[in-house]
């Protein structure tokens, strides 16, 4: 970055900052992992600078003929690895491409059934605070109180009653499979649109980890950056005959030009799923998310649905006297990063997520496996017994500096 050396040594010095803070920490953000160098050099190369408003062969401004042929090339390499009829690349994130789904077949005010926040559902799943909430009528459906899973049954009386135009399958903090045959015949018996949300899941499905919802729904969603190891920006997967309609939700209906840069690493993306190396570390991801689960569970802490079928592990903190803030932020401390997240057991969001959700694809990324997690476990569970013991904490930090030289960052190399 020379020129930006030159230009803002400032903006430079938290560049190299930032760089130094990733190799260094370990990264259990479900939400994020580690894309490959390749990834980073087309998200700042010459395609930044091109506006692009329609879609390939029907654009508003000239000098498309090469962005062109990357929006197809990605559209081309998704269709393919997911299996897809129709795929959109240029939502600019998940909630984006959810939004353009909603309005390609919902008018305002229609009924919409999804999973419930505390629950595991996602903001752009009709919560309140999303304007998704305010443009239609969501109602939402929760896990069982005694298994904390998906209650199929109760999931379908809600349907049979509520009527929904359109149903949403998919979470960000559940960590196991959804099964989405059952959630495609509860849909059809309501005459209902299906919806999955992936975002977390992609990489999982494309890596073959774990199932795909493609077959059985309307339309799939998801995200390049999480498991999927991309870029920014969001995708939609659909059937055929929805394709013009989402387009038009796309563009002009809910957002302009696109990044081009976005839709060209979103094409690297998938042509690099589908090496054998990514199938890999999708695996490891779910192998040592499992291992993760079973370290703190045996340790005697309490997890989500008792463990994990995905990247994900979450832990329930309510009854320990610990908030999901204080947890994480020792965990901070001590290098080791994860996000604090509500749980189902949680009666009062407001004040403060009673959890922590870990992910295990960053780890997987840096090619850490079952011996390198039952590590990770073990410091987890000396924050969990004494968080505010500096000294411990200090230790522990030592101890995470050593593991990440160990296991660089593909695009950054080891710590310093």
């Amino acid at each position: 970055m020379n020129g930006l050396r030159h230009d803002d040594p400032e903006l430079f010095k938290l560049a190299e900052q930032e760089k130094k803070r990733i190799a260094g920490t370990l990264n259990l953000i479900a939400a994020e992992n580690h894309p490959p160098a390749s990834i980073l050099e087309v998200l700042g190369s010459v395609f930044n600078e091109k506006t692009i408003e329609g879609y390939p062969g029907r654009r508003f401004h000239a000098g498309c003929v090469y962005v062109d042929q990357v929006e197809s090339l990605a559209i081309d390499r998704a269709k393919q690895l997911f299996g897809a009829e129709y795929a959109n690349v240029q939502p600019h994130s998940g909630t984006s491409a959810n939004l353009a789904v909603y309005f390609s077949v919902l008018s305002r005010g229609d009924r919409v059934l999804a999973m419930s926040l505390p629950h595991g559902g996602h903001l752009s799943h009709g919560h309140t605070a999303s304007i998704s909430s305010q443009c239609f009528d969501f109602r939402h459906y929760t896990v069982s109180r005694d298994t904390e899973r998906l209650d199929y049954d109760r999931i379908r009386d809600m349907a049979l009653a509520f009527r929904p135009k359109m149903m949403v399958a998919g979470a960000s903090a559940y960590p196991r499979l959804i099964d989405y045959k059952i959630m495609a015949d509860i849909a059809k018996e309501v005459s209902a649109w299906l919806l999955a949300d992936m975002a977390h899941l992609a990489g999982l499905v494309a890596g073959e980890a774990i199932p795909s919802p493609v077959p059985f729904c309307d339309a799939v969603t998801f995200t390049g950056y999480k498991t999927m190891m991309g870029g920014r920006g969001g995708v939609i997967l659909a059937r055929e005959d929805l394709g013009p309609k989402i387009n038009r939700a796309v563009f002009p209906g809910t957002q302009g030009t696109s990044p081009v840069s976005m839709i060209a690493a979103k094409a690297l993306a998938f042509k690099l799923a589908k090496t054998d190396g990514f199938r890999r570390i999708q695996q490891k991801t779910v192998e040592t998310a499992g291992h993760l689960a079973q370290c703190l569970k045996a340790a005697g802490v309490c997890l989500v649905t008792g463990g994990t079928d995905n990247h994900q592990v979450l832990v329930d903190l309510n009854g320990t006297g610990m908030t999901g803030i204080r947890v994480q932020e020792s965990l901070e401390a001590a290098g080791i990063l994860c996000n604090r997240n509500v749980v189902p057991a949680d009666t009062r969001v407001e004040k403060g997520a009673g959890g922590i959700r870990f992910g295990t694809a960053g780890l997987a990324a840096r090619g850490m496996g079952k011996t390198q997690m039952t590590a990770i476990a073990g410091w987890i569970l000396r924050i969990l017994a004494a968080p505010d013991d500096p000294e411990g904490v200090k230790e522990i930090r030592t101890e995470v500096r050593s593991l990440c030289q160990q296991f660089p960052v593909a695009a950054y190399g080891p710590p310093e």
